[in-house]
């Protein structure tokens, strides 16, 4: 499959080639070496196209089972949401345990639930075997924003407790969240002390320098233009071939139209986050106390979290065309002075923007394309854990065990309606509803 000019777009619409975005993870990353363009023609077992969590964690997991394995990314490791994103390690599916065993049954939902599990051990496994420097704390709160909605959270969380025993989860009155969260709008929510936050892009740089030392060729600036499927499948980039007895799509939501088949299940769209100036501890303290990461319940969701030098990362706000808004500081800022009306007078020193993948269904979308190509994405804003597994999953596979990888590729991934014309204005229609659903 070629990538057309419309495939590409979103690769080259709002940044410069081959640079990270001014964010403030790019600002504060631990060092990011430059990796050399593919050239000349070149062959491997394995080439993984994209350096993001599942490529990265893909590339390790096979090293180390002893193939050799090229990474080819368009721009940087980690450039594209897995170096922007919200730094959220979550625990489950995105789609709540008990609304997913309605949808695919008991069996298949806890199937999926342990690996979600496994994910989230994961990364930590991860940072602490190769000692990645990305600032891992413990902690997600999820807060309501209509007291309707806590009836519902204390019920998920005895489900969880009692059903699946998961117990690193409790419910959290209205009255001891005002005391956690110096937030507005909020009622009740639950505490997650199973799952995590963490600095996203240096995560990333830390697979890859894992990978790099089990002997994981990686080439940056090396989009892949053309893949011809066979034995041995072909790409091509700008400067060079690579034939390869196995592939691994890993581009998420910058897949394009490489595959049109997971292109129909799988949607990009952009987020954005802001980094307010450093708040210093006391301050920093009183909108969040325990230093854990939060998200709400609005279906356009807020998320947010305190960096290692006490500023406010917050994220809001969505689009669904190829551009990011003019303006991204302006543009998330009015959902934070919603949340913290406090911080009206605070400088906003960063904002940025990412494109992620979702699927109609929220699940992620694994997909065999043929006997020796497989595809991983679709996210759906839970990529920090779920991507990393992806990637060990993927790997499972190649190397012959698809047990983990048939699992997840049961899990309903629809096509979106409208096909690739119209589906982000049919979804941004959605969107306004869900928004203007949110407000009311």
């Amino acid at each position: 499959m070629t990538a057309t000019p419309a495939s590409r777009r979103l690769l080259h619409a709002n940044d410069r080639d081959g640079e990270y975005p001014a964010s403030y993870y790019a600002a504060t990353a631990s060092g990011s070496p430059a990796h050399a363009p593919l050239t000349g023609d070149a062959a491997c077992d394995v080439a993984v196209i994209g350096a993001g969590y599942s490529g990265l964690s893909c590339a390790l997991h096979l090293a180390e089972r002893g193939y050799d394995v090229v990474v080819l990314d368009a721009h940087r490791v980690g450039w594209g949401a897995s170096g922007r994103n919200g730094g959220q390690v979550g625990t489950g599916q995105r789609l709540e345990q008990d609304e997913l065993e309605k949808r695919v049954g008991e069996t298949l939902a806890r199937q999926a639930w342990a690996i979600a599990a496994d994910a989230t051990a994961l990364v930590k496994d991860l940072v602490r075997r190769h000692d990645i420097a990305c600032d891992l704390k413990p902690g997600a709160l999820h807060v309501n924003h209509r007291a309707r909605f806590d009836r519902h959270s204390r019920a998920y969380v005895d489900f969880l407790n009692e059903r699946y025993d998961y117990r690193e989860i409790r419910y959290v009155p209205p009255d001891e969240l005002a005391g956690m969260l110096g937030a507005s709008g909020y009622s009740g929510g639950s505490l997650d002390t199973g799952a995590a936050h963490l600095h996203p892009l240096n995560y990333a740089l830390g697979i890859a320098a894992a990978a790099l030392a089990r002997g994981v060729r990686i080439h940056e600036r090396s989009e892949v233009l053309e893949v011809t499927p066979g034995d041995p499948v072909r790409l091509r980039t700008a400067s060079g071939s690579l034939r390869a007895r196995h592939v691994v799509y890993a581009c998420n939501g910058y897949l394009g139209d490489l595959d049109r088949r997971v292109a129909a299940r799988v949607m990009p769209i952009n987020n954005f986050i802001i980094a307010t100036e450093p708040l210093g501890e006391a301050r920093a303290r009183e909108l969040i106390r325990d230093d854990v990461c939060v998200a709400d319940s609005r279906f356009v969701i807020n998320y947010y979290r305190l960096s290692a030098d006490k500023r406010l990362l917050f994220g809001g706000g969505e689009n669904y065309g190829y551009r990011f808004p003019r303006d991204i500081k302006a543009f998330v800022r009015r959902p934070l002075l919603k949340v913290y009306p406090q911080l009206a007078d605070t400088r906003i020193d960063y904002g940025w923007g990412g494109t992620l993948a979702i699927t109609m269904s929220r699940l992620p979308h694994f997909e065999r394309l043929d006997g020796n190509r497989l595809s991983i994405s679709g996210y759906s804003g839970s990529g920090v854990a779920m991507a990393t597994c992806a990637g060990a999953i993927a790997a499972e596979a190649v190397d012959g065990v698809a047990t983990r990888f048939d699992v997840m590729n049961q899990l309903p991934t629809p096509v979106f309606p409208g096909g690739s014309r119209l589906r982000s204005p049919l979804l941004a229609l959605a969107m306004t509803w869900y928004a203007l659903r949110d407000r009311l």
